[in-house]
């Protein structure tokens, strides 16, 4: 993994390490099931960083002849878990003990201490969203973060990006709902703050799993790294036509890349197998991120 994913993740794991022991601290002294909601939520964010890095460091393996393409893939298929412990430890529990809250709402005690608790824990987050998205700015681009966050193919700033949005709606969620429960002394409030965040976390969620289960099967190469190879092939002056062209990412950093080529019917064998190595070189040259690269071969008189 580089080295800005994985500074992006320790910086959001010590955040929350910190906030959650600050938010289950607030949960036993004020017992409100939605400090209890942010405190889950912030153990499921803590533990989702921790199987970053674990898919990262897994991704890392040399390719065996069961996976001859290497283990990148590894760091979708941890990004994909942390979607699913998002919604079933995160999203789920907190839907459930909203409803119930709100079912048999009962008073709770110390509320100015959760208060001064989550606006600690959002002045901690913010620290560590500002780091995730000064990161992020390295690798994006021109492109909008709502397109990065869908199209990146490396998962961890996307992922983190979103755990980290959703933990500062979720405790502002939090603060405001307690706040009213202060206010009006009714503390049904605080059901509908933990019901709040968990549609909330069931929502960033399901936006994890999806894009993740896409890089999981297999997505192909971006547009412009596409139009790299294309300009590569057809500025050789041996090529007849690029016939077709298959690309995947079968890593955040590495693209296979299959190509079949129409050469001009003049061309020795031993000519052609020299083209196929030039533009092997050419293309790895033009793409850094080239991984296994396949030519086959064609005269342009047939096929």
């Amino acid at each position: 993994m580089a080295t800005t994913g994985k500074k992006t993740i320790l910086a959001a794991l010590l955040a929350n390490l910190g906030i959650t022991i600050a938010k289950f601290f607030g949960f036993a002294i004020t017992k409100s099931s939605t400090m209890l909601a942010e405190g889950i939520h912030s153990s499921a964010d803590s533990a989702n960083q921790l199987l970053l890095l674990l898919g990262t460091r897994r991704a890392k393996r040399e390719p065996s002849s069961k996976h001859p393409f290497g283990y990148g893939r590894e760091r979708y298929f941890w990004s994909f878990v942390v979607a699913l412990i998002l919604f079933s430890l995160g999203s789920l529990f907190a839907i459930y003990e909203g409803v119930e809250k709100i079912r048999h709402p009962h008073a709770f005690d110390n509320a100015s201490w959760a208060i001064g608790i989550l606006i600690f824990g959002i002045c901690i987050e913010s620290f560590s969203f500002r780091t995730a998205i000064v990161e992020a700015k390295t690798i994006k681009g021109q492109t909008t973060w709502p397109k990065f966050v869908i199209r990146s193919k490396q998962p961890e700033i996307p992922v983190v990006l979103l755990e980290d949005a959703g933990a500062l709606f979720g405790m502002v969620i939090a603060l405001a709902a307690i706040s009213l429960v202060k206010i009006t002394e009714d503390p049904i409030w605080d059901g509908i703050g933990t019901l709040s965040i968990g549609i909330l976390l069931g929502v960033i969620a399901t936006i994890l799993a999806r894009e993740m289960h896409s890089l999981i099967i297999g997505e192909s190469a971006s547009e412009t790294d596409r139009l790299k190879i294309v300009s590569v092939i057809e500025n050789n002056e041996q090529v007849v036509e690029l016939v077709e062209m298959r690309t995947q990412h079968i890593g955040p950093e590495e693209i296979l890349i299959g190509v079949r080529v129409a050469f001009h019917e003049t061309l020795q064998t031993k000519e052609i197998a020299q083209l196929i190595n030039q533009l092997e070189d050419d293309i790895r040259i033009e793409l850094k991120n080239a991984g296994p690269i396949f030519i086959e071969p064609e005269l342009s008189g047939g096929n």
